[in-house]
């Protein structure tokens, strides 16, 4: 097997990355996604009207929920000591954005917890405005930062 495959052993096989060697260092993800709605739905959501209730509350909390459940939800996620998470949602003309951010002090990173939270914040704001809109789509789920460990710093 090539010495670059780092999540497979050498049989081939799927394994986690052994990051007992490495040293921690702060890490942050800040990863955004999108909820496309018409704008009549964006603004119910907004003002809290949705029959559901304030969909914004729900969704933050589901990220932030979300987010320390990685490690079960992704099967070669190292659990990781969260030292804070956040998630922003705000109107935009399409419909919504949601922003997470995520940071610890560890030996891996913090992508995909900040991936998970995103997606899931978006999939809760989705669940939220079905009832008015079922042709809301969620969009465009990407990484826009990354910081700490040996690769350094990134920016989309």
């Amino acid at each position: 097997m090539p010495d670059d495959l780092t999540h497979l052993d050498e049989e081939g096989r799927a394994r986690m990355v052994d990051v007992g060697g490495k040293v921690e260092t702060e890490r942050v993800a800040v990863v955004e996604a999108f909820v496309e709605m018409a704008a009549e739905t964006r603004d119910l959501m907004f003002a809290g009207n949705l029959a559901k209730g304030d969909a914004v509350a729900v969704a933050r909390v589901a990220g932030l929920m979300a987010a320390k459940q990685t490690a079960g939800l992704i099967p070669l996620c190292h659990p990781l000591r969260i030292s804070h998470a956040a998630i922003e949602i705000d109107p935009v003309p399409s419909g919504a954005r949601i922003v997470a951010t995520v940071e610890t002090v560890d030996r891996t990173g913090v992508e995909m917890e900040a991936m998970v939270a995103a997606s899931v914040a978006a999939l809760t704001v989705y669940d939220m405005v079905k009832g008015v809109e079922r042709g809301a789509q969620i969009t465009a789920t990407r990484l826009l930062h990354k910081s700490g460990g040996k690769s350094g710093e990134w920016n989309r």
